[in-house]
């Protein structure tokens, strides 16, 4: 993506000259946006990781604070291996049954797919990094525990030191894991995140009609409902029996299957159903007049496309 579709926030800017869709402009950097919001979490995890192991290991052998003997080592990387499993194992349980509570508000109600499928996507990066850290602390302890009978003493005290910063680093992610899993905004908060994904305003962009681009959406959704269900039922017959509502970017997948559109076109359509989608569910109800336009033109395009 060029420099003239990003601003210096970092927000993702529309080019109205560019005969790119809009969706197509920013889909590419909203992913990598999203993907960078956690990737900041874990770099800073890394980052207070080397500096805290670092500046220990510097007291450690320059002016140690503390002195221990085989034994007190022996107790306390035992322990702190058994808690820190404990720990890791209950936070995995939990989070198990969150995820299925994700998934069962999913299944109720799936105008909810975009901000749950965010949710899990990003809990499984931390929870990849919390288990790879949790390894190596685990491992460290091991090192340590067989260690402290060695002669090498800056070799033992660069791996209590290391070892323990591991364990303190690996709980406060934990704890950041937990409050973040079991936040009672979490779903308004993500859907915020992603209507700053699909639709970011900024200071310089005016401001469009919400009851234009509502208009415009129903409009949409009626005509994506009536010939989405009918294609459904070419394209699989009665396989389908579930009585759950399917979703419009399912219906309006069916569409594209069918080849009546185009998978530029079905790309705008999902932009705009998460973005409707984004703002029921706790978002700012405010959309940019770009939005609105491109909700005005992705009609016109799917009515001429279905001939409606």
């Amino acid at each position: 993506m060029n420099s003239n579709n990003v601003d210096q926030s970092g927000v993702c800017s529309i080019d109205a000259s560019s005969p790119t869709s809009v969706w197509q402009q920013c889909y590419i950097f909203n992913y990598k946006s999203s993907f960078l919001s956690t990737m900041n979490i874990i770099l800073l995890s890394i980052v207070l990781l080397l500096l805290f192991s670092l500046v220990l290991t510097i007291i450690g052998i320059k002016a140690p604070l503390l002195s221990l003997n085989e034994n007190e080592i022996l107790y306390l990387f035992s322990n702190s291996a058994q808690v820190l499993a404990s720990i890791y194992g209950l936070t995995l349980t939990g989070f198990i049954f969150f995820r299925n509570e994700l998934s069962r508000e999913e299944f109720e109600d799936n105008t909810l797919t975009d901000a749950v499928e965010s949710l899990k996507n990003r809990y499984f990066k931390i929870l990849t990094f919390l288990t790879f850290i949790s390894i190596a602390t685990l491992f460290l302890s091991n090192i340590a525990i067989s260690a402290q009978s060695s002669s090498n003493l800056i070799f033992i005290t660069i791996i209590i030191n290391v070892g323990q910063s591991f364990f303190v680093i690996n709980l406060c992610v934990i704890a950041y894991f937990i409050f973040d899993v079991i936040s009672p905004q979490r779903i308004q908060k993500e859907s915020k995140l992603i209507q700053r994904q699909v639709d970011p305003i900024d200071d310089k962009e005016q401001q469009g009609s919400l009851e234009t681009f509502l208009k415009n959406y129903n409009e949409l959704e009626n005509i994506i409902q009536k010939y989405g269900q009918a294609y459904q039922s070419e394209l699989e017959g009665n396989l389908n029996t579930s009585r759950r509502r399917i979703s419009n970017v399912r219906l309006a997948e069916f569409i594209l299957r069918a080849e009546k559109i185009d998978r530029g076109l079905f790309e705008e359509i999902k932009s705009l159903i998460t973005l409707r989608n984004t703002i029921i569910h706790g978002a700012e109800p405010i959309v940019s007049e770009t939005m609105v336009e491109s909700s005005e033109k992705i009609l016109k395009e799917l009515a001429e496309s279905l001939d409606v």
